[in-house]
């Protein structure tokens, strides 16, 4: 069985910068993924605020990311990671395919979020290409155009804060109130181009070839039904980590996510976590770059120290 300096799962821009960065620290690096590179960045039909790339196709980047990876000649496997086994200064990777394991010093651990979705008819047609889920990354393509946004927890309310003040007319569509903080909600309901529209149960998103619309009813008894029309849709419905193989390693918190310091450390000595699978409060490919940087420098470290 071959030994690795650290393993990295996950090949999101968290994953890839870290395995940039661990591999020219002189560690034999391994990255693996059940999917192709790239992580949410593959379903992004623009990015525009990752810096000196201006707007970039999401599957574009990712292919940039990946390929600076290979030139710097890390190992790249696809697989799918059943669970981690903490054996001090060595951990064992279990993996689905061909009943793989791998042993390694450092694991660093970036398989991101999955936004929850609708699972409604239209959803899978528009998503990445009308359908998005960050408005800080999409939300400058619908400028002066109409908006759906799904959703009233704190994130919903204000990112459609954010949207009104650069779209035309704004929708919320929430199955239950807007939950979030009164204030925000407060200066949510007072913008002129916003309508809000609780208690409904989102039942299509329309159109042929683009979105064009958002079809939803009433959850009360009257079940009113409506028609939406729109340019793109924002969904804010939650956001899952995709953490299942390290729940037994009691390095996450009550909502999945991998709890870390500021060097990207768990409470396992040589496990991190990187990206947006941690407890953080931005989730952005910048963001996520910084947080495998980090982590690659302290698994470096810690790989050091054991050598000593």
């Amino acid at each position: 069985m071959n030994k690795y300096d650290v393993v990295i799962i996950g090949s999101g821009p968290a994953g890839m910068t870290a395995a940039i960065y661990a591999v020219r620290a002189n560690m034999k690096t391994l990255l693996l993924d059940k999917l192709a590179p790239g992580g949410q960045m593959v379903n992004t039909n623009e990015i525009e605020n990752y810096t000196g790339s201006g707007a970039i196709n999401g599957a574009e980047l990712s292919m940039q990311m990946f390929e600076h990876t290979q030139e710097l000649g890390v190992e790249f496997d696809y697989k799918t990671v059943l669970g981690i086994e903490d054996k001090g200064e060595t951990k064992v990777i279990r993996c689905e395919e061909d009943d793989a394991t791998f042993e390694t010093s450092t694991v660093i651990l970036a398989t991101g979020t999955v936004p929850r979705s609708l699972e409604v008819p239209g959803e899978d047609r528009f998503a990445g290409s009308g359908i998005s889920w960050c408005a800080i990354c999409d939300g400058a393509q619908f400028r002066d155009k109409d908006v759906v946004v799904i959703g009233g927890g704190n994130s919903a309310v204000e990112e459609s804060i954010y949207l009104a003040g650069i779209v035309n007319q704004l929708t919320v569509v929430t199955l239950f109130d807007l939950t979030a903080d009164p204030k925000v909600c407060d200066k949510l309901r007072a913008m002129d181009n916003v309508a809000v529209y609780p208690y409904q149960d989102v039942l299509e998103f329309t159109g042929e070839s683009k979105i064009n619309g958002v079809r939803f009813k009433s959850t009360k008894e009257d079940a009113t039904e409506r028609h939406v029309n729109c340019d793109g849709a924002f969904e804010y419905i939650g956001l899952k980590p995709t953490s299942e193989p390290f729940a037994d390693l009691g390095i996450l918190d009550k909502f999945g996510c991998i709890v870390v310091d500021d060097e990207m450390q768990t409470a396992i000595k040589g496990v991190y976590g990187a990206g947006d699978i941690t407890n953080k409060k931005l989730r952005q490919i910048v963001t996520a770059c910084s947080d495998g940087a980090i982590a690659a420098n302290s698994a470096a470290k810690y790989v050091d120290s054991l050598r000593d």
